[in-house]
């Protein structure tokens, strides 16, 4: 049996108050929608449509090339949204297909709960999620008769005073029987107090027809839970972090606080790290055994052996950073940076597309870019590699045991060779050989009988 999904994602989403369609807004650094097309990818359907409407176009250049895009120019209602999707989505001659419907403003929808609603579809039944809320509002009421089965669904509009005492809600996801579905679809008619095609209307019919509805009971409001504006939105991006945190802490992280952490991506982490508050991971990141990370750090597509520490206000982005290595505080590490064991990297260091052997550390107020460093090497507060001349890039490579002085300035294309030395205020401009001292600096003069200028007598 195979697996057709619809996903709607039409809606202007006007309590957002924003320019923005309602579904490319973000939880964890990806789109409401690209969370539920994440869940839905668990299922292996024969293929996913999406149905949009409002700024169609931005929201299709997030889609891959394999979804079908279904336009709904006007808003006439769930039902008629479906119904354009499966237009797009023909029945094939003696298939047997189940079609699934999926909001893409409700991100946190789990991959088992559809696996449960999918195949109660594939039995010919009709799966329903439903949740339980104290207080349900103006969500749409489950409807039960006196033997527990669902007959309907009542919008809280269109709802009696009893019915809206009802605390079983509809979460608007179902799997149906693809034959059911457009044959019912066909029968939906505008009569509400929206004047809209109701795809809720669906589960009457098939109560007639005798077809079973089989309410599948989310395990969290939150997983069912929609997004209509920054409020809803908030809350539903911390419950996803703690998720993340919790996943971590199983793990066996430390975190000074889970709710002052935030995931943006995937986190693969051994056991006693170390994670402060405000961090931020984001894309895939890896911590080895006993990594420390201190407040306000940012670390993103990275690599962090183990015992490696970033000290507090750094930001790591696509770096390689071996086991024991230091980086920080206030360090940015750009893409392209290569640490490896026991490098230090202080305070107001910036490195780009530099590689670091053992043992190296540049502690202080340094540019190092496009430079391969040896082991063993001190990098001077201060020091500069001018690697760009404003057309191209140039290297700088410095052998092993070198020592660079502070404030120095080392003009790439240069080498500098295994144990030389650069004096502190020094400009490099050509190579240094091995074991020697560099001095770039202009000669000193110093001059008796100066005036200060605020000193000076009125000249005019």
């Amino acid at each position: 049996m195979s697996i057709d999904i619809v996903i709607l994602a039409a809606g202007k989403g006007t309590r957002m108050r924003s320019n923005q369609a309602k579904v490319l807004h973000e939880i964890a650094g990806r789109s409401l929608l690209e969370h539920v097309l994440m869940a839905a990818e668990t299922l292996n359907a024969r293929r996913t449509a999406v149905v949009v409407g409002h700024q169609s176009e931005a929201v299709v250049e997030r889609l891959s090339a394999d979804i079908v895009v279904v336009e709904q120019a006007e808003q006439l209602g769930t039902g008629h949204a479906v119904s354009l999707a499966l237009g797009s989505l023909p029945i094939q001659s003696g298939d047997h297909q189940v079609t699934l419907v999926l909001y893409g403003d409700v991100p946190l929808v789990d991959p088992g709960t559809l696996k449960t609603t999918v195949e109660a579809a594939e039995q010919g039944d009709v799966g329903l999620v439903t949740a339980h809320i104290d207080d349900p509002a103006e969500l749409g009421r489950i409807v039960r008769n006196s033997s527990g089965a669902i007959q309907r669904i009542v919008e809280y509009k269109d709802a009696s005073a009893a019915e809206r005492e009802i605390c079983e809600i509809n979460s608007g996801i179902m799997a149906v029987p693809t034959t059911h579905l457009s044959r019912w679809l066909n029968q939906v008619k505008p009569q509400n107090a929206q004047g809209e095609y109701y795809l809720t209307d669906i589960i009457e019919f098939a109560t007639k027809e005798k077809v079973h509805v089989k309410g599948v009971l989310a395990p969290t409001v939150e997983e069912v839970s929609g997004v209509n504006d920054r409020a809803q939105l908030a809350v539903l991006e911390r419950v996803y972090q703690l998720r993340q945190t919790q996943q971590l802490m199983a793990q066996g992280v430390t975190l000074a606080d889970p709710q002052r952490v935030d995931i943006r991506g995937e986190v693969v982490a051994e056991q006693d790290c170390f994670i402060d508050i405000n961090v931020i991971l984001e894309g895939r990141v890896v911590l080895g055994e006993g990594v420390r990370i201190g407040a306000g750090a940012v670390v993103i597509d990275s690599v962090l052996g183990s015992g490696s520490e970033v000290l507090p206000h750094t930001m790591v982005e696509g770096a390689m950073i071996a086991s024991n290595c230091s980086v920080g505080p206030f360090a940015r590490i750009r893409p392209g940076t290569e640490l490896d064991e026991g490098v230090k990297i202080g305070n107001f260091v910036e490195t780009k597309k530099t590689h670091l052997g053992s043992g190296s550390k540049a502690s202080h107020l340094s540019y190092l870019g496009d430079a391969t460093i040896g082991e063993n090497c001190n990098i001077g507060a201060g020091t500069v590699t001018c690697n760009y001349d404003g057309i191209n890039k140039h290297p700088t490579i410095i052998s092993d045991d070198v020592f660079v002085g502070t404030n120095s300035t080392l003009v790439a294309p240069v080498e500098i060779a295994e144990g030389a030395f650069v004096a502190a205020g020094s400009t490099v401009t050509v190579k240094v050989a091995p074991g020697d001292l560099a001095v770039g600096r202009a000669k000193q003069r110093n001059i008796s009988g100066w005036t200060r200028p605020d000193q000076r007598g009125d000249s005019s």
